[in-house]
């Protein structure tokens, strides 16, 4: 089954594409006072999007069973993937104002935005990881191996786990 990973992985990574974009512009129509967003039509566009979205995650965790528990970015993103619907909810039709609506869906697509991160870089913390990778390493930088048997001081390790 593995020799599908390309194909289930193309077809994850369009329906995500369709899936944010559909979002993206019926949020901005609610937003703007629009009736389309909510039509008949694109609801059930928007579901059957997702449908194939949520199949093809599923055909890739199935491909890699203990992937769900052994990649702490994959637990992350489906956390975030619960905090994404709750707000798009509240975003397209569930908040109380306009106000509320507006909140929702800018924090909607922040969390899609941090899920698209965790998924390129495969890191819990998505685009911050190259941020907090290079934090780390400036601060192993500041470790003087040229001492104690070419082995760093306690004191400095000690300072870097504080950090």
């Amino acid at each position: 089954m593995i020799e599908f990973h390309p194909q289930a992985r193309a077809v994850h990574i369009g329906a995500v594409l369709c899936s944010g974009t559909l979002f993206a512009l019926r949020g901005a129509g609610v937003l703007a006072g629009a009736r389309w967003p909510m039509a008949a039509a694109l609801r059930y566009l928007s579901y059957g999007i997702d449908t194939v979205l949520l199949t093809a995650a599923l055909v890739l965790v199935a491909m890699l069973p203990s992937a769900l528990f052994a990649n702490h970015w994959l637990t992350v993103k489906l956390v975030l993937l619960l905090v994404y619907v709750a707000l798009g909810s509240l975003a397209l039709k569930r908040g109380r104002s306009a106000r509320v609506r507006a909140i929702c869906f800018m924090a909607a697509l922040t969390v899609f935005a941090a899920m698209v991160g965790i998924a390129r870089t495969h890191q819990p913390l998505g685009w911050l990881a190259g941020w907090a990778d290079t934090t780390v390493a400036r601060r192993v930088g500041e470790i003087d191996f040229n001492n104690n048997n070419g082995r760093p001081h306690e004191e400095h390790l000690l300072a870097i786990c504080r950090t």
